[in-house]
Formats: structure tokens, sequence, C-alpha cells
């Protein structure tokens, strides 16, 4: 797989800034260590921001990502899809979100723009592996190169989440 153009990854300062004032104002929910954020099958209108903590994303019992860094969203596909959430949200650690309702993606621009620039990101690196992994099997590579490949895919398959450091 291509390293990850860094440059391209993040939205602007200026709606960074933006979306922070959102955050400023949105209500804080904190979640004990082993505690059940978002359950898959639920669906619960809710958009949730971390703001501190770590996370682990399941989905059917998969571990997909670890996540904690500030900023990252949880809810945002079922928000957008108004279906109930794909995959379990759960503390690894006590942890704080923003709350907001999935409305504020249809009301506020700014932070529809953020969620669709961080699902943009994971549709990027997805397209990406797939067509990797494509032509690994087209070689006739072994199990063992698939599986490497499957867990990098993986792993930057995180950007969706791990939005980096940009955000408070």
């Amino acid at each position: 797989m291509e390293p990850r153009n860094r440059t391209n990854e993040h939205p602007t300062d200026l709606d960074v800034t933006a979306f922070e004032k959102i955050l400023a104002i949105l209500p804080l929910e904190a979640y004990a260590a082993g505690e059940t954020i978002l359950r898959a099958g639920l669906k619960t209108g809710r958009l949730l921001i971390l703001k501190s903590g770590s996370v682990v994303i399941l989905k059917d019992s998969l571990e997909i990502a670890r996540v904690e860094q500030p900023g990252a969203v949880f809810g945002e596909l079922a928000a957008l899809l108004e279906q109930p959430h794909a995959a379990d949200v759960r503390a690894l650690q006590d942890s704080q979100f923003h709350v907001a309702d999935a409305a504020l993606l249809i009301k506020d621009p700014v932070a529809l723009l953020y969620v669709a620039r961080i699902l943009a990101q994971r549709l990027v690196v997805a397209d990406s592996g797939l067509v990797e992994l494509k032509k690994q099997l087209q070689a006739g590579q072994p199990p063992s190169a698939l599986g490497k490949t499957i867990e990098k895919l993986q792993e930057v398959l995180k950007v969706g989440w791990d939005v980096g450091p940009w955000i408070a």
C-alpha cells in the first residue's frame, strides 16, 4: 500500500476553528472503562465526538480499531443513513464525548463537512486497500501475504477515527 498523503488528510484550519465552536456548546457525557457507548443494531439518533479517553470499535465481535484521538466521530454513518449503528463502541478507559443530535448534520454545514471529509478519507483508504488485495489475489500471493495486507488496511482505515491532533 502506498503511504498516505498527510497534506490532504485533515480539514482546513478554518473548518477546525468553526467545528471547535460547535463542540464548545455541545453537552458532554462520560463513560467508564468497559462501558458500551454505542451498540450495533440500535438507532440512537446521536453523534458522539471524542473529547478524551480511548475506545474500541467492534463489528461482529471483531476489533476494527482502537481510537484515542480527540475529535474522532462515532455514529456518523447511522446519522447520515438514518439507520441503526453498524458497530459497537466500547470504552477502553474512562472517556468523555461531546454529544449531538444526528440532526446537527442536517442543520450545520460545518459539522456536515467535517464528517464528510472523515468519511471521504476512509473511502479513499479502503479503495486503495481493496485494489491492493485484488492485485495480490490475481498474482496468486499466498494467504500470509494477503493477511499482512489486511492488517495494514485495518491500520490505515483508522484514519476515519484517528483524525489527528488538530482538534482539542
